[in-house]
């Protein structure tokens, strides 16, 4: 194409565009962060929900709108370009704090969590493509590993912050004017600033080639089960969020129960989610080595990490391992992602990338569901049992399935084409 030999990719080459980008992707961690160490909490303390269970059920809202709204981001945003879809994730973010300080009961979060949901599904998802788009094949793992770690270290900040405010003040509703400032700047940053970036991958383009201009359901059925290193890759990232589900309802339970105080509680899970910085490396790395060997060591460490928490006692100790399962999180986190970013064609990058990203984050639902259930009907301790080792035979999976899919060296092929079936002829007399 034409495009190919007018537009440029490269992170240097589009510093500015790719910074904003990075800004709002750690907004976009900030405002899911400012939930994680005060809302389980809320529930219990302050809106009195008893059932663990039910305080899960805000992560189970969340999870399906996120994984059903990441399926269609993609689709939408090679149809209608990334900004939009961008603008609109914002604006359904501007009435979460608003939800969260007037809330009269918990279903009120869960609807607020519903939000969150389509906010976290649009904005990481076009978040995501951008900086891919802008970056190019050569950089495409550096640019995953960026957008994650400033992702999951606005997280961390968010936990931390809303956590040091509640501590201070109460658990509502003075944290959650930080949320509003921060929504409120993501989305005009995103209306003013941001420049539409879907033509870069159109750059890439190969019309020719078999795999191009797939339709939108071949390329779920490819990214599902029709390929069984995209399929490892979706079953470990389902499991892995598991993890994160875990220090979103499970760790702040768990610590307070053991006497630690909220603002503690708010450090050991920003200290988790700080370490996904390390991405930054991680996803570099991944770009000279391939991304299989950082993936299946991120799901064993991570799992030790998780296990580790129900060994050690101590505020120092449960922050330590913490530290370690988020290291895991960093191995495997950007290296996961870019699998699918690595097999798909660029015609249908985006869409492949929102499968994915629909089979993993529907693990927000079903591990809030397992890990509630296990938290109420057996106790805390075991969410922790069951999720690290569901992480270690997971990790076993990817080991024996995925192929390496780095486009210099990797061994990942995409499937032959069907052969056609000829049309039936008819004689005529």
């Amino acid at each position: 194409m034409s495009t190919g030999t007018e537009l440029k990719q490269g992170i240097r080459e589009h510093l500015g565009q790719f910074s904003l980008h990075v800004v709002l992707v750690f907004a976009t961690g900030l405002t899911i962060g400012s939930e994680r160490a005060v809302v389980p909490v809320l529930g219990r303390d302050v809106l009195g929900v008893k059932s663990l269970f039910v305080i899960g059920s805000f992560v189970v809202s969340f999870g399906i709108v996120k994984s059903v709204i990441n399926l269609y981001a993609g689709k939408w945003g090679e149809e209608f370009g990334r900004k939009p879809v961008l603008i609109l994730g914002w604006a359904t973010a501007l009435p979460l704090p608003v939800i969260l300080i007037f809330a009269p009961n918990w279903w009120w979060i869960t609807v607020g969590n519903i939000l969150l949901g389509i906010n976290q599904g649009l904005t990481w998802s076009m978040a995501v493509n951008a900086k891919i788009d802008l970056a190019g094949p050569d950089q495409r793992g550096l640019a995953v590993g960026i957008d994650e770690a400033f992702g999951y270290t606005g997280l961390a900040v968010g936990a931390w912050i809303t956590g040091a405010i509640a501590a201070q003040t109460s658990l509502r509703p003075q944290p959650f004017y930080f949320l509003a400032v921060v929504v409120v700047l993501a989305f005009l940053i995103a209306i003013s600033l941001v420049k539409e970036t879907v033509q870069y991958a159109h750059a890439e383009d190969d019309e020719d080639h078999h795999d191009a201009n797939l339709p939108f359901n071949e390329v779920l059925k490819r990214a599902t089960y029709g390929d069984r290193t995209l399929f490892a890759a979706a079953q470990a990232g389902h499991i892995e969020n598991f993890v994160d589900t875990l220090f979103w309802i499970g760790v702040p339970l768990y610590l307070t129960s053991q006497g630690l105080g909220i603002a503690a509680v708010g450090v050991v899970v920003g200290v988790h989610s700080a370490m996904y910085f390390l991405q930054i490396g991680t996803g570099g790395l991944a770009d000279r080595i391939g991304r299989r060997p950082p993936v299946i060591i991120g799901m064993f460490v991570a799992g030790v990490g998780v296990l580790g928490m129900t060994v050690v006692e101590g505020y120092l100790l449960w922050a330590v391992m913490a530290g370690i399962s988020g290291v895991g999180m960093a191995l495997l986190y950007p290296n996961l992602m870019t699998v699918p970013g690595d097999a798909a064609h660029p015609t249908w990058r985006a869409s492949g990338m929102g499968v994915y990203r629909m089979w993993r984050d529907s693990g927000y639902a079903i591990g809030a569901i397992l890990i509630g259930l296990t938290m109420q009907f057996v106790n805390i301790k075991a969410a922790f049992y069951m999720t690290g080792l569901l992480m270690f035979v997971s990790g076993g999976l990817v080991h024996l399935w995925m192929e390496e899919t780095h486009p210099d060296f990797g061994t990942h092929e995409p499937p032959a084409p069907a052969p056609e079936t000829p049309n039936p002829t008819t004689s005529e007399d």
